[in-house]
């Protein structure tokens, strides 16, 4: 079969030479002419078509397989409105570091700047969701503009970047051929000696040092050289929300919990003990630093692979911008043989460790009929295993999950921190359910935050994806519940009706299970585990504790 020199498809080839695997999207007018050439593209290493239904959750699914993949998800959408729903999708994988390509139409070149049918400057509109925008003006440049927003998607800080395509130019002829694969450079710079030996000199002279891990260290290649580092150094760890399961299970015992929301976190606890934090591949988008260095009096050594935000209460003492794996493998090979924490500090740790592990948070549950959410935690703490991806929306539950649910793989416990976007779940689990066909993915939300995306639930049924999505029910935004009824001692706008998301999922073709005991739970997801497909699993819970995670449930200082 002939191919048409054309810009649509000189576009798929330029995918194909990137190894784009998969394409999320709607199509629509503008756009078809590169959905039709995609079909019928002769090349068996195509990208993959998978229609979705709703752009927002197209983006989502683009930016589950960036997070996962560390390469560009790839969402394809018409023009307004279009484009116009990728908005959220874009901003949240730009903020929480995720590389995305979005590929949006127009209308033909000679309409732009006219009052026309669907005519908007979609490329200006996406400018600011994104780290870069740019409109096709010549069907010969789509091949270029395609490797410039690659680039640009995947270099640090990852993030979305977006493209405008004229309806035109995807029929328009073209000349040049479509770039051939193009690598980026492998990042093997390291830090010098000289400055982490400065490294090494303020780590003696500390009492209390304490590692901070972010999003940035999540990376397999950096959580190895973490691991290499704590075989070499006795040092208390705390992970952001995106850096969750950076610690093994042969490391655990450096883990002393995540800082995410709220100053009050055992997290917290250990920063504030501390006098010289270490943050590796932290982003302040995760934690502001007025929330854990609120004097801005702590020392604090920043390791990064891009510059940091300077705050008054973030202003690192040392700044090392370079390849993170490299750099902590080096800096493991240079620490002196035997270096530990100091004998006083060593007994704080000790008593936070056995704080940490052993005395159990004194929450007031009122409705024994309903399922608390460390019951539910527990129930599934029991049934996942390190194989198992979790993707976690926004809510209440997102709150217990973040704090109580242990994972020891990088990238395997997902969070939008960054954002704290409602929808996200399920998306995600797609995304992971794509990359993963032969192992279950759990997806956990909220029952407000599940219809956010609840229509993608057709789309993992389609794919049969294996996927058991919990929904912790209580027919509330209950996050925003709890926090007004501790502002202004009552609650506005936060409630809404019932909805039998037995049957919901029953009617897309999933399987559809209620519970109402933790053991009922235990035995569904038994059950789960052997369907093949999505199952919904809806748990009525008692949310009464939850004005409790907002004060402090451990020992807090002001600083």
């Amino acid at each position: 079969m002939k191919i048409e020199k054309n810009g649509s498809n000189t576009l798929i080839q330029t995918m194909i030479n990137q190894g784009i695997e998969y394409i999320f999207g709607i199509p629509g007018a503008k756009i078809d002419q590169l959905f039709n050439d995609l079909k019928n593209y002769p090349d068996a290493n195509k990208p993959k078509l998978i229609v979705a239904r709703h752009e927002q959750n197209a983006a989502f699914m683009a930016s589950g397989i960036g997070r996962l993949t560390g390469k560009p998800g790839v969402v394809l959408v018409t023009s307004v409105p279009g484009v116009s729903n990728l908005a959220t999708g874009l901003i949240t994988a730009t903020s929480e570091g995720d590389p995305v390509i979005a590929l949006g139409g127009q209308v033909p070149r000679n309409d732009i700047s006219r009052l026309t049918h669907q005519s908007i400057p979609s490329r200006e509109l996406l400018s600011e969701a994104t780290k870069s925008s740019y409109e096709v003006e010549m069907a010969d440049n789509i091949s270029e503009v395609f490797i410039s927003a690659y680039i640009t998607a995947t270099s640090p800080k990852a993030g979305a970047s977006f493209i405008s395509i004229p309806q035109d130019v995807l029929a328009a002829p073209v000349e040049k051929e479509a770039i051939k694969r193009f690598d980026l450079p492998d990042e093997n710079a390291e830090a010098t000696t000289a400055s982490l030996n400065k490294v090494i000199e303020k780590i003696k002279n500390a009492k209390f040092p304490v590692i901070l891990a972010g999003m940035r260290s999540s990376e397999q290649r950096v959580t190895d050289a973490l691991h290499h580092l704590l075989s070499r150094f006795s040092i208390p760890v705390v992970e952001t929300f995106q850096a969750a399961g950076i610690l093994s299970h042969q490391y655990e015992h450096h883990y002393f919990g995540r800082v995410g929301l709220f100053r009050n976190q055992m997290g917290d606890t250990v920063l504030k003990q501390s006098d010289l934090v270490i943050t590796i591949g932290y982003d302040p988008v995760e934690y502001e630093a007025r929330n854990w260095n609120a004097s801005g009096q702590r020392e604090i050594i920043n390791i990064d692979t891009v510059d940091p935000e300077i705050t008054n209460e973030y202003q690192p003492s040392l700044i090392i911008k370079t390849d993170l794996a490299n750099t902590i493998n080096k800096l493991a090979r240079l620490l002196p043989q035997g270096l530990k924490i100091k004998e006083t500090s060593n007994q704080i740790i000790q008593k936070l460790r056995y704080q940490f592990d052993y005395e159990e948070p004194d929450f007031k549950f009122k409705n024994p009929d309903l399922l608390n959410p460390l019951q539910i935690i527990e129930a599934l703490q029991e049934f996942a295993d390190d194989s198992n991806i979790v993707t976690v929306d926004v809510g209440s539950h997102y709150i217990w999950m973040a704090r109580y649910f242990r994972s020891y793989q990088p990238r395997q416990l997902l969070f939008s921190n960054g954002m704290q976007t409602l929808g996200v779940a399920l998306p995600w689990a797609i995304s992971a359910a794509i990359l993963n066909p032969d192992k279950k993915i759990i997806s956990v939300s909220g029952d407000g935050g599940f219809l956010f995306s609840a229509q993608e639930l057709e789309t993992a049924v389609r794919l049969q994806s294996n996927i058991i999505h919990l929904i912790w029910e209580d027919n509330a935004y209950d996050m925003v519940k709890f926090q007004e009824e501790i502002k202004y001692n009552q609650s506005s706008g936060v409630e809404f009706g019932p909805v039998d998301y037995v049957k919901y999922a029953q009617a897309f073709g999933a399987e559809g299970m209620r519970v109402n005991s933790q053991q009922e739970l235990s035995e569904a997801l038994r059950a789960a585990d052997k369907i093949q497909g999505p199952v919904i699993i809806v748990i009525p819970v008692d949310y009464s504790a939850n004005t409790q995670l907002k004060t402090s449930l451990i020992e807090n200082t002001t600083n």
